[in-house]
């Protein structure tokens, strides 16, 4: 679908208030905060503070990972799960290394050679506190002990760990984040239309957010092995999920002031990158993300009904990435 195709969308899903306003819900509120609560614990587990080999280093892996964040990709594995019935314990695992995956890509972006910026979650980059050097290997090892978190020994079936590691993989490599960034830093300077900010974006942002609804819906049993309209609709979902939250942080990145966005605002136009903003105007990125959202929503009302009635989640979280102030 082309940007032109999304805009054409209607704007107001059916339930929202008016936009640009976050649906008030206790419900989706307690298990928000529950499941980030979760998120933490799982990184404390998995990524401690203190290592007696090689403590600065484990201290600037757990200091990247630890720090904070919305942990909007392990909420996506836990609502896609929630959707089919997942194995928990699958779930947990899922959720901590897509987690630790992005802990390690905002890390590796932040870095003088790439976006060169010195805040993020309102605390100085990784690199800034601990230096550039073991900021790079804080980030490799991220990346690694991601692999590490989905192949236990025990607790998950051989297929679905070759399975998790096998999208997140492919979320990370060069058809994924290292591609999508490639992309963006040959774009820099230049004039880039709609449709190549989705082709770019869609592997950067959307390709590891996709993951993470893929994941979820992975450890329930529904993959490409096993065709599926549950598949295709969360892939569809995961696909309109993913781009609209880079739509979402470029108009952040011009209307949110550093302290509510805890990065720097306004890096895009001081470093001339090409930007939804820049390429549609204002207005029209807005209507673009809700686009994305409506298209998102519409792709949980084609899943047969066991799951539809369980995506609710998923909708809530499409309403947040789309309406969020940070």
């Amino acid at each position: 679908m082309t940007v032109s195709e999304v805009l054409q969308l209607e704007s107001v899903p059916p339930g929202s208030t008016q936009p640009g306003v976050l649906p008030l819900n206790h419900s989706f509120d307690h298990w928000l905060h529950q499941h980030q609560a979760r998120a933490q614990q799982l990184i404390e587990r998995f990524v401690p503070p203190e290592h007696p080999l090689v403590p600065q280093l484990h201290e600037a892996m757990h200091y990247a990972a630890a720090m904070g964040g919305k942990r909007v990709r392990p909420l996506l594995v836990w609502a896609a799960g929630e959707c089919v019935q997942a194995d928990d314990q699958a779930l947990d695992r899922a959720a901590c290394a897509v987690e630790l995956v992005h802990a390690y890509s905002l890390v590796h972006d932040d870095l003088p050679c790439m976006d060169d910026d010195v805040l993020r979650r309102g605390q100085p980059t990784t690199h800034v506190r601990f230096g550039e050097a073991l900021a790079l290997l804080a980030g490799d090892a991220l990346q690694a002990l991601a692999y590490e978190v989905l192949t236990p020994e025990a607790d998950i079936a051989p297929a679905l760990q070759a399975r998790l590691c096998a999208l997140l993989a492919r979320a990370s490599g060069a058809d994924g984040m290292a591609g999508g960034q490639t992309l963006d830093i040959l774009a820099t300077g230049g004039a880039v239309s709609g449709d190549d900010l989705m082709h770019m974006h869609s592997r950067k942002t959307g390709a590891l957010l996709k993951a993470s609804v893929l994941m979820g819906a992975a450890c329930g049993g529904f993959d490409t092995a096993h065709p599926a309209q549950t598949y295709t609709a969360l892939e569809t979902y995961g696909d309109a999920v993913g781009l609209a939250f880079q739509v979402v942080d470029d108009i952040l990145d011009v209307t949110a002031d550093s302290h509510t966005l805890g990065k720097t605002a306004g890096k895009d136009a001081q470093q001339n990158k090409s930007t939804y903003v820049s390429a549609l105007g204002l207005d029209a990125a807005r209507k673009l993300a809700h686009g994305l959202r409506d298209k998102a929503q519409a792709a949980l009302d084609t899943l047969p009904p066991p799951q539809r009635a369980a995506s609710q989640r998923l909708r809530e979280l499409a309403d947040l990435i789309v309406l969020r102030e940070h």
